[in-house]
C-alpha cells in the first residue's frame, strides 16, 4: 500500500479535523487566519502568525499539485525537488508529487547554489519547487538548471525566471489523479548530510515510507487526539518520519518556526501539544532558560505534554536526568536512525527503559541489528564494532552511485559507519562515528564518551571532541567547549575537571568556542577539524 492512501483515508474519515498548523512566533499575531481566508487573501506579515488546514484541504491541495504536474508532463518515475522552509504548503506539495508516481526530492535549506545544482543534476530532477528564501540562490544557477526543467515558485512576488505555484494550481482539479501505485514503486530521494563533501542521493520505495509510519506509531503510540509539535526541517527524514505517526493516526501536527525556549513552550501550551521531538541543543536551551529564570513554567499549560523524545545524535545522560527532574511526568524516548534507513526508529530505546538512559536501545519495530568487526563478523557482547541494521526501511541504493552502495549494503544489511557496543542486557550504546574515532598513540578514543563526561560540568553548554594531528602520537583529542551564557572557565579548570577521566582519554587541548551544528542538530565535526587542524599545522610549521 502506498503512503498516499493514508492521506486519502484521513480526508474521508476526518475531513473537517485540523491536520496541520503553522506558527511563526516572530510575527506579531493580529488575527487568526484559516485556510479559507488564505485562499482569498494572500497572507501578509501582519496576518500570517498562525495558519491551519484540515485533512480534506490538505488532500485537495495535494491533488491540485499532482494534476498540475501531470499537465506539465510529469509521469511515474520522474523527479520533483522541494527547496522550501517549513510551512503549510510543504507537505501537500510532497504528497502531490507522490500521487503522480513521481519521486519527491527534498533539498536541504542550507545548500549553496553549487550544492543545489549538484543535487538537482545527480537526482535527474525534472521540476524544482522553491520558496522565497531561495530566490537568490536559485537565480544564480537558473540559466543552467532551467534547461529542460520547470522552476515553480511558492510564495509572494514570483521572480521572472520561475512560474507561480498559486496561479498554476488554482484551476487544477482537486480530485485524485488515481495513478496506480504499489509498495515497490520508487517514492523519494533524500540526501545525506553532506558534511564530508557533496551529499549522496538516497533512494527509497513506498514500502520504506509506509514502514516508517508503522514504526513511529508502534514506538510512540500516537492516537487521534495526540498533537505533535514539529520543529526540525521537513526536508530531513527525521522530522517527516516522526510526523508520519500523526499521518497514521489522523492527529494534528504543529509546524513551529523558531526554536527559542519560550516559542516551544508557548506552542505546546496554546496548541495543547502532547508529543514534542527535540534536538539536544534545543532541550539544553529549555533547561538553561528554566534554570536562569528566563522562562517561568507557571506561565504555560503543559499538563497534557506526555512525551519528549530526542534523536539525530547521541544524547547526554546528564541532560535527560536534569529534564526528568524538572518534568517528572514526561515519558522519554530516543530513536536512532539514518536517512539510509528512512530516518529514526531502526534502533529504539522505548519509554519503558528510562533506566537505560544513554543507550540508543534495541532493534526497533520490524528491524534487526548486529555489531560487527572490520571483517563484518559479529563481535562478542561487550565488544565495540560497527552497527548494522536490516529491515523494510533500508534504502534501495545510493542513486547513480553503485560503488558507494556496495560499500554499505550487503545481503539486506546496511552498515551504518557508527561504532557501537552492546551491554549485558542487550541494549546498544552508540560509541561514535567510525570516521570520528581518534587513534592516539595506538589507543582508540571515542569522542562521544569524552563529550558525555565534559557535559556533566554545570558551566558547559555544548562540547565537541575532535582529533587533531600530532607528530608524536599521530592524533590527539581536542575538546571544543561552548560555555553557558555568563559563565567563564580556564583551560586549567577544564584540565582539572577531566582528571576523573582515564589519562589516555583526557583532552590534550581545550578550545573555548561555539559549536557549529547542522539543521538536524548534528555537530559539524569536519568543519571543526578543518579549522583547528589547519591552525595546529600552521603553528607547528612556525615552531619548526
Amino acid at each position: 500500500m502506498p503512503i498516499t492512501e493514508f492521506l486519502e483515508r484521513n480526508a474521508r474519515e476526518f475531513p473537517n479535523d485540523i491536520s496541520l498548523v503553522e506558527i511563526n512566533p516572530e510575527i506579531k499575531e493580529s488575527r487568526r487566519v484559516t485556510w479559507k481566508e488564505y485562499e482569498l487573501i494572500e497572507p501578509t506579515p501582519q496576518t500570517s502568525y498562525r495558519r491551519e488546514i484540515t485533512w480534506s484541504v490538505f488532500n485537495e491541495k495535494a491533488n491540485r499539485f499532482a494534476n498540475l504536474l501531470i499537465e506539465r508532463g510529469i509521469k511515474k518515475g520522474d523527479k520533483v525537488a522541494i527547496l522550501m522552509m517549513n510551512g503549510l504548503e510543504w507537505l501537500p506539495i510532497y504528497f502531490g508529487i507522490l500521487k503522480t508516481g513521481a519521486l519527491a526530492v527534498p533539498l536541504n535549506f542550507r545548500y549553496s547554489s553549487d550544492e543545489i545544482e549538484y543535487c538537482v543534476n545527480l537526482a535527474e530532477v525534472d521540476i524544482l519547487v522553491f520558496g522565497p528564501s531561495f530566490i537568490g540562490r536559485v537565480e544564480e544557477i537558473a540559466d543552467r538548471i532551467s534547461k529542460g526543467r520547470l522552476l515553480i515558485y511558492v510564495g509572494e512576488g514570483c521572480p521572472s525566471f520561475a512560474e507561480d505555484y498559486n496561479s498554476l494550481s488554482a484551476n487544477c482539479s482537486s480530485q485524485s489523479p488515481n495513478i496506480e501505485l504499489t509498495d515497490d514503486d520508487d517514492a523519494a530521494i533524500y540526501f545525506s548530510s553532506g558534511t564530508t563533501g557533496f551529499p549522496k542521493a538516497i533512494l527509497h520505495k513506498h514500502r520504506s515510507l509506509v514502514h516508517s509510519c508503522k514504526v513511529e506509531q508502534n514506538h510512540h503510540g500516537q492516537q487521534k487526539d495526540d498533537v505533535f509539535l514539529c520543529i526540525p526541517p521537513l526536508y530531513h527524514t527525521g522530522a517527516k518520519m516522526h510526523w508520519f505517526g500523526s499521518l497514521l493516526s489522523g492527529g494534528k501536527a504543529v509546524l513551529l518556526k523558531g526554536t527559542k525556549p519560550e516559542f516551544v513552550l508557548e506552542a505546546v501550551s496554546k496548541e495543547k501539544c502532547t508529543i514534542v521531538w527535540l534536538l539536544v541543543p534545543w532541550a539544553q536551551d529549555i533547561l538553561e532558560a528554566i534554570e536562569s529564570g528566563k522562562v517561568n513554567l507557571d506561565d504555560y499549560e503543559l499538563s497534557q505534554w506526555r512525551l519528549m523524545h530526542i534523536g539525530a545524535q547521541p544524547v547526554p545522560q546528564s541532560l535527560i536526568k536534569k529534564w526528568k527532574s524538572i518534568f517528572p511526568n514526561h515519558a522519554y524516548d530516543t530513536n536512532y536512525g539514518l536517512s539510509e534507513s528512512i530516518g529514526p526508529g531502526c534502533v529504539h530505546l522505548g519509554v519503558e527503559n528510562i533506566h537505560k538512559v544513554g543507550a540508543i536501545g534495541k532493534a526497533g519495530y520490524g528491524w534487526e541489528v548486529k555489531i560487527v568487526d572490520e571483517h563484518r563478523n559479529t563481535v562478542e557482547k561487550g565488544g565495540i564494532g560497527e552497527l548494522a541494521v536490516k529491515g523494510p526501511g533500508v534504502m534501495t541504493c545510493y542513486y547513480r552511485d553503485e560503488k558507494a552502495t556496495n560499500e554499505v549494503l550487503a545481503d539486506g544489511w546496511l552498515y551504518t559507519g557508527d561504532m557501537a557496543q552492546e551491554d549485558e542486557d542487550g541494549f546498544i550504546f552508540l560509541v561514535d562515528r567510525k570516521k570520528d574515532v581518534i587513534i592516539s598513540g595506538g589507543e582508540n578514543l571515542y569522542p562521544v564518551q569524552i563529550e558525555d563526561f565534559i557535559r556533566t560540568n554545570d558551566k558547559v553548554h555544548d562540547v565537541a571532541v575532535i582529533g587533531l594531528p600530532d607528530k608524536r602520537l599521530g592524533e590527539i583529542a581536542a575538546a571544543i567547549v561552548e560555555l553557558k551564557e555568563g559563565q567563564t572557565m580556564t583551560k586549567e579548570e577544564m584540565d582539572e575537571f577531566c582528571l576523573k577521566l582515564p589519562r589516555y582519554k583526557r583532552p590534550h587541548e581545550v578550545i573555548f568556542a561555539d559549536i557549529p551544528r547542522n539543521p538536524t542538530g548534528k555537530i559539524e565535526k569536519p568543519k571543526l577539524r578543518e579549522k583547528y587542524g589547519a591552525n595546529k599545522l600552521i603553528a607547528e610549521q612556525n615552531l619548526g
